[in-house]
């Protein structure tokens, strides 16, 4: 394999990309709106949700209560009748309606023995929503009738108090984790689209046949796609987290970037080997987008990135040891959040170093057998 062909052969490639003026502006726009909307908009968490409150205790208890919803979780809450809840529960106007019934105050000074009970109502299509609104309101009435019990006397305080520290995250912002895990999806995703298209745009348009007649090896023609769209991704993700991440999310990185970006090398390794194995397999664009489902979605889901590994079935968290996602996610939160050093993640660096060349072979192997 020449140095020289690699080169000019991935330069090829970089000219026929800058030509398909749509993958430009794909690549723009996943590395900037699409990382930006998954930091800051999430449908399964609480942000300016709407809710009404019917008081019909007029209380002091029950004004503490409806000024304790307050944004960015809730919507400020708008005080209605009675007769007007199911109403704006049915025109979909309210997300939560809480309904504190008549001498609620009272009853909770006397201590008369029975259970006080505050009705919520809920639109369970929003499930998300609904499924943690209820916890985050059930929290924010019980915190607001202990303060004032405990102000009147009235009540004992807790025995135990629990004193929240968070650690890298002490104001618990969505919004730190989510851009991160934004830009480490949308590496994975582009590389393998940009390696595998490369492939098969080449199929398409006729110019493998006039590759082979040319003084180049198969090997030389692979890893020139490999470096040319690894590079292109590199760089958009290395601006991305400069520019999106940190200049309009204002994230805090914890770690090394460079640190970060030799694992997002490494991942592009064996994520544009993987495009290219993909792209072997397929016959027509159509083709690739529908084994880039069966592959990427579980890869990125199960990979640690949305969901913890220790909540997963232990199967699975065995089986996504093989896939190189598993290791870019804990290598990128280690550097990112926690600011760990080469010291402490060279295990992860190695192994997927070791799932990017086994990638990296199969890929070959299958190129190599295509071309024939």
């Amino acid at each position: 394999m020449r140095l020289a062909n690699v080169v000019q052969l991935g330069i090829k490639e970089l000219r026929g990309l800058r030509r398909d003026h749509v993958m430009v502006f794909l690549i723009f726009f996943v590395f900037t709106v699409t990382v930006y909307n998954q930091a800051t908009v999430s449908p399964e968490l609480l942000n300016k949700t709407s809710i009404s409150v019917v008081d019909e205790d007029h209380s002091q208890l029950s004004s503490r209560i409806i000024e304790a919803f307050y944004p960015p979780r809730f919507l400020p809450a708008k005080v209605i009748d009675a007769a007007e809840m199911d109403y704006r529960m049915d025109q979909g106007v309210d997300t939560f309606a809480l309904d504190i019934p008549p001498h609620f105050e009272r009853d909770a000074l006397n201590g008369r023995g029975r259970r006080n009970e505050i009705q919520l109502n809920v639109d369970a299509t929003r499930v998300g929503q609904a499924f943690a609104g209820g916890g985050y309101i059930q929290t924010i009435v019980a915190g607001q009738v202990l303060e004032f019990l405990e102000r009147n006397r009235s009540a004992a305080p807790l025995p135990v108090d629990l004193a929240l520290r968070a650690v890298f995250n002490p104001n618990l912002e969505r919004v730190w984790f989510g851009g991160i895990t934004g830009v480490m999806m949308q590496i994975t995703m582009l590389s393998v689209v940009l390696a595998g298209a490369a492939l098969i745009r080449e199929r398409e348009h006729g110019t493998v046949e006039h590759l082979l007649v040319m003084p180049v090896t198969p090997a030389e023609i692979m890893v020139s796609k490999i470096w040319s769209m690894g590079l292109v991704v590199w760089v958009a993700g290395f601006l991305s987290v400069m520019v999106v991440v940190q200049g309009v999310l204002q994230v805090p990185i914890q770690g090394s970037v460079l640190l970060f970006m030799l694992a997002v090398a490494l991942q592009l390794y064996a994520t544009t080997a993987m495009g290219i194995a993909l792209a072997t397999l397929a016959d027509s664009m159509p083709q690739f987008a529908l084994l880039l489902i069966l592959t990427l979605l579980p890869m990125q889901l199960l990979s640690g990135a949305a969901t913890p590994r220790e909540s997963m079935p232990q199967l699975v968290q065995d089986i996504m040891l093989a896939a190189p996602d598993t290791y870019f996610v804990m290598l990128a939160q280690a550097i990112v959040f926690r600011g760990a050093g080469l010291d402490i993640v060279w295990p992860q660096f190695l192994a997927l170093f070791g799932i990017g060349t086994v990638f990296f072979a199969v890929a070959f192997w299958r190129f190599r057998k295509v071309l024939r």
